[in-house]
């Protein structure tokens, strides 16, 4: 089956929609990018950018221009002199459009 005969279905589940969104990304380059209209969450990393972007326009009410997504490998750390690994996870770097904004500050 080619990629491009795939049709992905746009309606997300209530349920789903929560899933997809576990939490902001508060940290100094994330909060830079909100002077240019993006907000970034932590998603699952099976999530993809059509998923996002319609648990996004749903759950905060905002019309979203792109989603861009990133997969960060875990690094691997000394804990109490033996060797972790943290988790992968995965960002989506959501843009709004013009006048559209999300308050991270607040819950859901």
């Amino acid at each position: 089956m080619s990629w491009k005969y795939f049709k992905y279905d746009k309606s997300v589940t209530k349920q789903r929609q929560y899933e997809l969104i576990r939490s902001p990304v508060i940290t100094e380059k994330a909060t830079l990018g909100a002077e240019f209209g993006q907000v970034t969450f932590r998603v699952p990393m099976d999530a993809t950018k059509p998923e996002i972007k319609s648990a996004v326009e749903a759950l905060f009410d905002v019309k979203v221009k792109a989603v861009n997504t990133l997969r960060q490998k875990g690094k691997v750390k000394l804990f109490r002199g033996r060797e972790g690994r943290r988790n992968h996870t995965k960002k989506a770097i959501v843009c709004l459009e013009e006048g559209h904004s999300i308050d991270v500050t607040t819950g859901v």
